[in-house]
This record gives C-alpha cells, structure tokens and sequence, in this order.
C-alpha cells in the first residue's frame, strides 16, 4: 500500500518509498529520519504528522547529510483530495515540494 504525502490543501504531492519521499512523478524530493523529514541534501524541513509534513516549534535535529540519489520508482497515481485538516501546527509541505 502506497503511503502518500499530503499538502496544506489536502492535495496528495507526493508518496513515501522507503526512507525516501518522491513527488507523484517518482522523482525523489526528500528523505525519513523516523518522522523527521529532511530535504535530499539532509537539511532538516518539519515532522510527517497524518501524512503531512508539518513544523512543531523551533526544533531542529540537524542535518543527515546526502544519502545519494534512490532511483525513481515511477508515479503510484494519485488519490485525490483528502480533505483539509487542522495540526495545531504549520504545514510545510511545500517547503519539500516547491509548491
């Protein structure tokens, strides 16, 4: 089952493969510490809450570093519109996907 990634909106942007997240072409944006998220580079962007990415404060864990470039796996589709939801937090999806 394919774990999508979500934005603001409600909008699917993109899918979780792995410790990878790819935008819905395949073409991968960022990487998974646990649930912090991290741009491909390893720079630190927020937290995947509900499949959302999202900024809990002023926490930070640091930069991972650049794990390579993983291939992509293709495009699963896309499910659709979700439905817009509340965090108590910011969203920042687009922060990893430049939209």
């Amino acid at each position: 089952m394919t774990t999508y990634v979500y934005n603001a909106q409600g909008n699917a942007v993109g899918f979780v493969r792995g410790r990878f997240i790819h935008d819905l072409y395949g073409r991968p944006v960022g990487q998974l510490n646990g649930t912090h998220v991290h741009e491909l580079s390893g720079s630190y962007v927020g937290e995947l809450h509900e499949n959302t990415i999202i900024r809990r404060g002023s926490y930070n864990p640091g930069n991972i570093g650049n794990p390579g470039n993983p291939g992509n796996p293709g495009s699963p589709g896309n499910p659709g519109n979700r439905g817009v939801r509340s965090f108590g937090a910011p969203v920042v999806t687009e922060r990893l996907f430049g939209r």
